[in-house]
C-alpha cells in the first residue's frame, strides 16, 4: 500500500463537519500525513441568463467565498490543532472540485462525510460520496454522520 501523507478533508460546515474532521485528523496522526481541508463554495454560473445579471451572481459568490474563508480559517483553528493543516476554499461543482483539488494536491486519500440521502432527495440532489468514491482514483473514507 502506498504511504499515506497528504490527506484532503472534504467538509461543508455543517453540523457533521467537526465528525469528518476528528476522522481526518485520527488518519493524519496515523500516518504521519498532512491534511488539506477543503470548502467547495457553488459557482452558481447555472443561473445566469435567468434574468439575473451575472455581476450580481458574481457579488454572491464572491461573498461566499470570503464567509467560507473567514470560516475555514475559524475551523481549523478549533478542529485541527496539533496536525499540519491548511485550509482550501475552491468554487464549482463540490464532487469535481473534491476530485481536481485532491489530484493538484498530490493527495493520497480523501476524508469526507454523506449527509445519507435516500429516496427522493438522493434522486434530486445526488450524492457528492458518491460520485467522488466512483471517480476517484485514491482511497476515500466517507464518514456517516451520527444521529
Amino acid at each position: 500500500m502506498k504511504q499515506v501523507q497528504k490527506i484532503l478533508c472534504a467538509v461543508d460546515f455543517s453540523e457533521f463537519s467537526p465528525s469528518v474532521a476528528e476522522t481526518a485528523k485520527t488518519m493524519a496522526n496515523a500516518f504521519g500525513a498532512e491534511i488539506v481541508v477543503l470548502y467547495a463554495a457553488p459557482s452558481l454560473s447555472q443561473y445566469v441568463g435567468f434574468h439575473v445579471p451575472p455581476t450580481s451572481i458574481e457579488n454572491f459568490v464572491g461573498e461566499i467565498v470570503t464567509g467560507a474563508e473567514k470560516s475555514m480559517d475559524n475551523f481549523l483553528s478549533e478542529h485541527f490543532e496539533g496536525v499540519k493543516a491548511t485550509g482550501k476554499v475552491a468554487t464549482g461543482y463540490a464532487a469535481e472540485e473534491i476530485l481536481k483539488v485532491a489530484k493538484d494536491e498530490k493527495a493520497d486519500m480523501i476524508v469526507m462525510g454523506t449527509h445519507g440521502r435516500t429516496g427522493i432527495d438522493l434522486i434530486l440532489f445526488g450524492s457528492v460520496a458518491e460520485k467522488v468514491v466512483k471517480s476517484s482514483p485514491i482511497p476515500v473514507l466517507t464518514v456517516r454522520p451520527g444521529k
